[in-house]
């Protein structure tokens, strides 16, 4: 199963204009550029064929061949990651077995959350799109209400059926939990900003119009949702690591935390 991997990046970002670029401390005391570091995520992985960033903006384009990724332009006009990977096909001129979304807001993403969903999808046809989803531990918990509390917008939460199917995915803390009440384990789980697709399902999304909850939530998966095709949901496990995306330049001490940690 051939399968391409893209890292789709834009640097006019509503939230945190330049966020590619945006330099983190590593645990030696040198700095790496967020694009860098969801790259060097990308070369862990098992089972990927080929990594490219996709770009629309020189200045990305420029550091990321200059740490050595392969680059593929896009058009200005895409208007999420999804987008920008059916863009970075068509350049490409390419048809694999199956497509992989990684953000480049998050450098922690262990290599077993990205090879759960390539065994998930290789094992069964019938899955179009597929995204992780991790049970949120105390600390992640805080972390997303310390964000509400804050009026912050931070990581995104899913909801699924009993056979792992997204029901729904939000920048709100869902399910909502009473504090007095908190149940353990915590049953609200982080989605990871990752997705697998096969082609057909990338070329129907780019063919269906912008909606509505898409756009008010920010989050591109909900077209799928809406448009009747079914996200898979594969829980993994984060192993002892701390998981995080840089939503907000708030975040950057959190993820310096958990690298000074490892």
């Amino acid at each position: 199963m051939r399968t391409i991997l893209f890292i789709p990046a834009r640097y006019a970002s509503s939230r945190y204009p330049g966020k590619p670029l945006a330099t983190l401390r590593q645990k030696d005391g040198t700095t790496k550029s967020l694009i860098q570091m969801t790259w060097e995520a990308a070369q862990e992985i098992a089972g990927v064929d080929a990594i490219y960033v996709a770009t629309d903006d020189d200045r990305i384009a420029e550091a990321s061949r200059a740490f050595g990724a392969e680059v593929v332009m896009t058009s200005d006009a895409c208007e999420n990651g999804t987008a920008r990977c059916a863009d970075a096909l068509r350049v490409l001129g390419e048809t694999p077995d199956l497509v992989v979304n990684l953000q480049g807001d998050a450098p922690l993403t262990p290599p077993w959350f990205v090879e759960a969903l390539i065994d998930r999808m290789a094992n069964d046809p019938t899955v179009d799109v597929a995204t992780p989803v991790l049970r949120c531990d105390a600390q992640t918990y805080e972390n997303f209400t310390e964000d509400r509390r804050h009026g912050r917008v931070g990581g995104t939460t899913a909801v699924f059926d009993q056979d792992m199917k997204a029901l729904y995915f939000s920048k709100e803390v869902l399910p909502f939990i009473d504090p007095d009440k908190r149940p353990d384990p915590i049953p609200v789980f982080h989605h990871v900003g990752v997705y697998a697709y096969r082609p057909e399902a990338l070329a129907s999304y780019i063919a269906t119009p912008v909606t509505t909850l898409e756009t008010l939530e920010g989050l591109e998966q909900l077209r799928f949702l809406v448009n009747g095709t079914p996200v898979a949901c594969v829980e993994v496990e984060a192993r002892g690591r701390l998981f995080w995306e840089l939503n907000n330049p708030e975040d950057i001490p959190r993820i310096e935390g958990a690298l000074a940690r490892a």
